[in-house]
């Protein structure tokens, strides 16, 4: 396949996961992972995904603003960021051979419980908050997706799906924004490809921008089934494919 075409390849592809993510709520980051393992190695991967995440959550921020819970914001997001500094911190000394199974586990048995107990809420306490937005700050650190941990937690305090999605984004902006500053520090993005930074930032802003027409068509209980079956799918995606 001659450069051009994979290039061309790996934008379009980089869109449509962009739109799935804004559909879900809960970002790109593991169907983006998933895909651009194929071709690029997993620290490149890791800086591209931070940086996708930055301009995507900017554009989210801007389109779905008035619809932010804020006091989810500081409480899932505040842990969020600390934990994702250490996450991305330790991907430069260590690396946890089973941290995408154990993951795609949890993953594909959350998602089976609430879709069987549709009534089933976990509520959305200081404790809960704090202890979700950790876990998945880290996960986005070290393994370079952690939005389905907090997909499946806002998912279970039963947001509105544009309370969902704006709010979901205003707390990954600040966790991807720092890892992302650990990954270039570190040189995981080589000088070479610093010019897919502008592609990325065009993506995900068309990407963002077609998903929320898409979610403004659906209804609530349909935004609810898309989104745990993308977590069903992200969990799937995490044991079939390889680090």
């Amino acid at each position: 396949m001659n450069s051009f075409l994979s290039y061309l390849i790996f934008f379009v592809l980089t869109i449509l996961v962009e739109i799935l993510g804004t559909l879900g709520g809960f970002g790109s980051s593991i169907f983006f992972v998933s895909t651009a393992q194929l071709f690029y190695d997993f620290q490149t991967v890791l800086a591209l995904t931070g940086l996708l995440h930055v301009f995507s959550n900017s554009s989210k921020l801007f389109l779905f603003w008035n619809t932010i819970d804020w006091k989810l914001v500081l409480w899932l997001g505040v842990s969020s960021v600390i934990l994702a500094i250490v996450g991305a911190y330790l991907t430069t000394i260590i690396s946890f051979q089973y941290a995408r199974l154990v993951l795609g586990i949890f993953l594909i048995v959350f998602s089976i419980i609430l879709f069987i107990k549709p009534a089933l809420k976990i509520t959305p306490t200081l404790s809960n908050s704090i202890l979700s937005g950790g876990l998945a700050g880290f996960l986005a650190g070290f393994v370079g997706t952690g939005g389905a941990i907090r997909g499946v937690m806002l998912a279970s305090f039963s947001l509105k799906k544009n309370m969902f999605v704006g709010t979901s984004a205003a707390i990954d902006f600040g966790v991807d924004l720092t890892r992302s500053i650990i990954y270039l520090d570190s040189n995981y993005l080589k000088k070479g490809m610093l010019w897919y930074i502008p592609l990325l930032l065009f993506a995900s802003f068309i990407g963002s921008y077609i998903g929320k027409q898409l979610l403004e068509k659906i209804s609530q209980d349909a935004f609810r089934k898309i989104l745990l079956s993308l977590i069903l799918l992200m969990g799937i995606l995490l044991i079939v494919i390889p680090d």
